[in-house]
Parts: structure tokens; C-alpha cells; sequence
């Protein structure tokens, strides 16, 4: 058998990582995933923000409205997340629980949980200034669940980008290029204290086409009748997530080379994402660049709530607010995952 096969995934919005933890049921064969974990900012949040003092938080309708009993369980969306899609495709769990809610039991973190953090990014600076959980925080409670695992079996750039260099909310106005590489710089250091804590397997995901985010669409249009009539991708914003996933590719050969024994793979978000936009037809889609909720140009979190006007049918939408994808688009994105990491994990 396989020895890779006993032992758990991580995944994160920037990685997906092995932590050699011992299987505690012999059963054969093992599955080769046996747990998921999750890092990262609100695509990966399935609640936590629920349990600290933020206004970044979506417990509240209209999230929720596909998910099982319409709960707003704190996710980001109408449903399930990419995770949720992902935990179950793998057979681990129907979906992937947030790390600080109370129900959540020492057993249940041997098939994953989320650490994600919605207004988090690898700037710990962006989650500062959302009151949210830095990934220094999401780590420490990472090694607090290590610790309870053990004690029972016996031993994350979208946001930066847009808050600090195309929004200006941080007051940052250094050059694309070198906040980019800043925060490289900040993925190579979490890789690598996830190698020195057991993790062999690794996927970094790139960053999506932040220009296309409705949010982003709004702001980048100059009169009202392009606001309302004229909506288009802010193409420069693009170009420069194209150049950040260049220069995370390279980084990832980079860190392939120098931690022998990992494996260092890239997830790529914005071509699915993009072929969305670009295919609507072909996946079942209607609006591409507008959100669900309210007017789908700036609604997300607290302005996106039990007052705002909703689409009629969120399936025929991308996103479900001025940010964050709808169920569907999430389920396109996991089984893209599925299909290009699998085989190499």
C-alpha cells in the first residue's frame, strides 16, 4: 500500500498541504485524501468570522439561501464553498466545518475544518484593518487543533490586492510589482513553516481575475450609463494577476527544488473563472460581472443583508455578491481542482 495514503490533506486558499498525523482507523484501503484543512481569506471562510468581533460576517440572509435548510452559516455565498464541494467529492465529510464553532469536536478535525478568516490575506495588515484573523492567528489555531488531534489519536491574495494597492484603503502606493513580491515573499514563509510542521504535499492557488470582480468592475467604470450598461473587466487588474500567478509558478519550482520530498504544486482559479465570464453559455450562466444581492455592484458582508433585493435565480450568476462567487460557480471551481491536482497529489 502506498504510505502516502494514511495521511491528511491541507487545503488553503493558498495551499493544499500533507501533515503526517497517524491514520487512527486501519481501514484498507485508505482513501489517499483523509482531511482537508483550510487557510485563508472568505472563500475559504465556512464561519469563523461568526465567533470574533467583525463586521465582516455574512450569518445572515440572504447567505445561505441554497444551502441546506437556507442556513447563513457564515459562508460567503448562497451555498457551498469550493471546500464543501471538495470534502465531499473526497468522501470525507458534506462540508468542511468552521474551526471555532463550538460544535465542532475533537474527532471532527481528523477529517478537516476551515481556519479561513473572510477581510484576512497574507498582508497582515488587510486583516488588522477588518478586525479579523490574521494567518499568524489562523496558525496558532492550527498547531491548538494538532494538539487535540494528537490528544485523540494518540500523538489567501485576493483581498491585499484590492485593499492595498487598487483601493488604497492602507494608504500603500507602492508599485504593483513589489507589493506582489511582498507578498511572495509571505507565501514562501508560510510554505515553508507548513514543510517544518509535516507538509509534503502542497498547491498554492493563483490569484483569480480581480478585475472581473463586480466590486472591481464598478469602481473601474468613469460614468454611470458604463455603471449600469457598459460593465467590462478592468483588463489592467487582470494583467496583474497574470503576472502574480507568472511569478508564483516560478516560486513554486523554487520551493519544489529546495524542500526535497514536497511536492509544490499550482492551482489555477482564474482560467475556470475566467471561462466563466467568457463561456457563460456553457456552464448554465446569465450575468457574469453583476452580483445576486441588491444592485451586484458594491454589496458584500454587512451590505448585503435581509433588506437587499435578490436575484430570482442565483444559479443563472457567478457571483452571488459585488465579490464572492455563487455555489455553482464554486462547484465549477472544486471540480476543476479536482481534475488537475489529484492525479499529481
Amino acid at each position: 500500500m502506498n504510505p502516502n495514503h494514511d495521511k491528511p490533506i491541507l487545503l488553503l486558499i493558498l495551499f493544499t498541504l500533507l501533515l503526517q498525523l497517524p491514520n487512527p482507523i486501519n481501514a484498507s484501503p485508505s482513501p489517499p485524501i483523509t482531511a482537508i484543512y483550510a487557510f485563508g481569506d472568505s472563500t475559504l471562510d465556512s464561519g469563523n468570522n461568526n465567533y470574533i468581533p467583525t463586521l465582516f460576517r455574512s450569518n445572515h440572509p440572504p447567505y445561505g439561501r441554497s444551502f441546506p435548510a437556507k442556513l447563513s452559516t457564515g459562508r460567503f455565498s448562497d451555498g457551498k464553498l469550493a471546500t464543501d464541494f471538495l470534502a465531499s467529492s473526497l468522501g470525507l465529510k458534506l462540508t468542511l466545518p468552521a474551526y471555532l464553532d463550538p460544535s465542532v469536536k475533537p474527532l471532527d478535525l481528523l477529517t478537516g475544518v476551515s481556519f479561513a478568516s473572510a477581510g484576512g490575506g497574507l498582508d497582515a495588515r488587510t486583516a488588522m484593518l477588518s478586525l479579523t484573523l490574521t494567518m499568524d492567528k489562523q496558525w496558532s489555531y492550527f498547531e491548538e487543533a494538532v494538539s487535540k488531534m494528537k490528544s485523540v489519536v494518540g500523538d489567501a491574495g485576493t483581498n491585499d490586492m484590492i485593499y492595498n494597492i487598487y483601493d488604497h484603503v492602507l494608504g500603500s502606493f507602492i508599485s504593483v510589482s513589489d507589493y506582489q513580491d511582498y507578498l511572495l515573499r509571505n507565501v514562501e514563509a508560510f510554505v515553508q513553516r507548513l514543510h517544518d510542521a509535516g507538509a509534503r504535499r502542497i498547491t498554492v492557488a493563483g490569484l483569480p481575475p480581480i478585475g472581473c470582480l463586480p466590486v472591481q468592475v464598478t469602481l473601474g467604470t468613469v460614468t454611470l450609463p458604463r455603471i449600469f450598461h457598459h460593465r467590462i473587466c478592468t483588463e489592467n487588474q487582470n494583467s496583474d494577476s497574470q503576472i502574480y500567478n507568472q511569478k508564483l509558478l516560478k516560486l513554486n519550482f523554487r520551493l519544489s527544488q529546495r524542500l526535497q520530498g514536497s511536492k509544490i504544486l499550482y492551482l489555477d482559479i482564474y482560467t475556470p473563472i475566467m471561462d466563466m465570464i467568457k463561456h457563460p453559455n456553457k456552464y448554465g450562466l446569465e450575468e457574469t460581472i453583476k452580483g445576486c444581492c441588491g444592485t451586484g455592484f458594491i454589496e458584500a458582508g454587512p451590505l448585503c443583508n435581509s433588506l437587499s433585493k435578490t436575484c430570482e435565480d442565483v444559479s443563472k450568476y457567478l457571483f452571488f455578491d459585488s465579490v464572492h462567487p455563487t455555489q455553482k460557480a464554486y462547484s465549477v471551481i472544486a471540480t476543476y481542482a479536482l481534475q488537475k491536482l489529484l492525479p499529481l497529489l
